[in-house]
């Protein structure tokens, strides 16, 4: 018997169901309600991984939608990509985790959150196959890229199994790294990469 080929666009509609409808860190104690959020579809070739949603992306249900999707947007514009063309948008954890217990900023997803939250972003990732994706911030980047200084991975990329990783700081704002003129150069390298892999995507194809 042939199999019919997995429509994969109905696929990641219905894994974006399944992932607003989860319920595990509220279970596990570490949130009092979920509200998960992602946002992208099938034919996104480029992806961004941040952290975790924030407080206005509670309100709004839009990842990157306050203060720091602004500047996103701005630096995503710097590279060639405009708003029509926003990449998928997901994160290391997809519910906002509260503020930090000290009041400087979000809390930090555990490594609990993260380990329960893993599996949607496996499955996203399965499904989506993208060319490039965008590690923003600090737990995307131990993710996928290793637990190193900030420094020693913006400004640089990797490729693997087709796939082209490309860390950039988070943009919240919340870090004073950017505040040193070196590290917003190598701001700007790691946008100068992402310009040159934004060209060189193929048109989506066909599902």
């Amino acid at each position: 018997m042939t199999r019919r080929p997995i429509d994969r666009g109905r696929a990641l509609q219905k894994l974006h169901a399944r992932i607003r409808a989860c319920t595990k860190c509220v279970a596990a104690g570490y949130l009092e309600r979920a509200r998960p959020i992602v946002a992208g579809s099938i034919s996104d070739r480029i992806a961004i991984i941040g952290q975790a949603p924030g407080a206005v992306e509670l309100t709004t249900g839009q990842p990157f939608s306050g203060r720091s999707g602004t500047e996103l947007r701005r630096w995503l514009a710097l590279a060639g990509i405009d708003e029509d063309h926003l990449p998928y948008r997901t994160a290391i954890t997809k519910c906002f985790p509260g503020k930090s217990p000290t009041g400087s900023g979000d809390r930090r997803p555990s490594p609990t959150e993260i380990a329960l939250c893993r599996p949607w972003l496996d499955e996203e990732l399965a499904l989506l196959r993208p060319r490039v994706i965008l590690l923003l911030g600090g737990l995307a980047i131990d993710r996928f890229w290793g637990k190193v200084p900030l420094e020693s991975a913006v400004g640089d990329s990797r490729t693997k199994d087709g796939v082209t990783y490309i860390p950039l700081p988070h943009p919240s704002g919340a870090s004073r790294w950017l505040n040193d003129p070196a590290h917003r150069a190598l701001l700007r390298r790691a946008l100068g990469i992402l310009r040159r892999h934004s060209r060189s995507q193929p048109a989506p194809q066909a599902v």
